[in-house]
C-alpha cells in the first residue's frame, strides 16, 4: 500500500472546484497525501499536459465543456475524479459521459479522497494498458493481412501455393536481413506499380 500511497505523491493533480467549504476540504485533503495541488475555477479552456489527476466538479456543469476541457492537452488524457453534489440519472449520466474513473459526492470527507484517487488511478492505468494491447493486436492484424496479400500476389504471378509463397517471402526476409513485413510491403508495392504501368 505505501508503494501506491508514493505514486499518488508524484502525481501533479488539479482540482477543477470553486473556493468554498468542500473545495477547501478537498484541496487540503490532497495536500496531506502529499501531491503537488493546484487549484482552478471556473473550468479553463484547455488543460496543461503536466496534471495527472484531476478532480472536477460536474455537478450543474455543461458536459460538452467538461468533454473539451479534459481533451484539450492531447496525449493520453489524465485520471480523473468527478465531484458531485447530487445524485440523480443526468449527473450520473455526465459521469460516464466524461469519461471519469472515479467519483466523490459532497461535501467531501477525508475518509473518500484517498481511497478514491488509488481506485481512480488503477481503473486508469488498465484503461491504459487495454489500450495499448488493442494497439498491438490491430497492428498484427493488419501486418497478418499485409503479408497474406503479399502471398497471394506471388501466387497468383508464380503459380505456386500459400506455403510456398509464405517460403519466398521468408527467404528473401532472410537473405536481406528484414522483416517479412517489409518483403511483403515491397511486393505489394511492387504489384501496385505495375498494375498502374499496365492501366496506363
Amino acid at each position: 500500500m505505501s508503494d501506491f500511497i508514493q505514486d499518488l505523491r508524484d502525481l501533479n493533480t488539479l482540482v477543477v472546484h470553486q473556493r468554498d467549504r468542500s473545495g477547501d476540504d478537498l484541496l487540503q485533503q490532497v495536500n496531506r497525501i502529499g501531491c503537488n495541488c493546484e487549484n482552478a475555477w471556473p473550468i479553463p479552456v484547455t488543460l496543461q499536459k503536466k496534471f495527472d489527476l484531476v478532480f472536477i466538479d460536474v455537478t450543474d456543469q455543461p458536459v460538452d465543456r467538461i468533454k473539451s476541457f479534459l481533451n484539450s492537452a492531447g496525449g493520453e488524457p489524465p485520471t480523473v475524479i468527478a465531484l458531485i453534489g447530487y445524485e440523480n440519472p443526468s449527473t450520473l449520466e455526465s459521469i460516464f459521459e466524461i469519461g471519469a474513473h472515479a467519483m466523490l459526492t459532497k461535501p467531501v470527507r477525508a475518509t473518500g479522497v484517498l481511497g478514491s484517487m488509488l481506485m481512480a488511478r488503477r481503473y486508469w492505468a488498465e484503461q491504459l494498458r487495454f489500450r495499448k494491447d488493442l494497439a498491438k493486436m490491430r497492428d498484427r492484424v493488419v501486418n497478418l493481412q499485409k503479408i497474406n496479400d503479399a502471398k497471394f500476389i506471388l501466387m497468383r504471378h508464380h503459380g505456386i501455393d500459400d506455403q510456398e509463397a509464405y517460403g519466398v517471402i521468408r527467404k528473401q526476409a532472410m537473405s536481406k536481413r528484414t522483416t517479412t513485413l517489409e518483403i511483403a510491403q515491397s511486393i505489394i508495392n511492387a504489384d501496385g506499380i505495375l498494375r498502374n504501368i499496365g492501366n496506363s
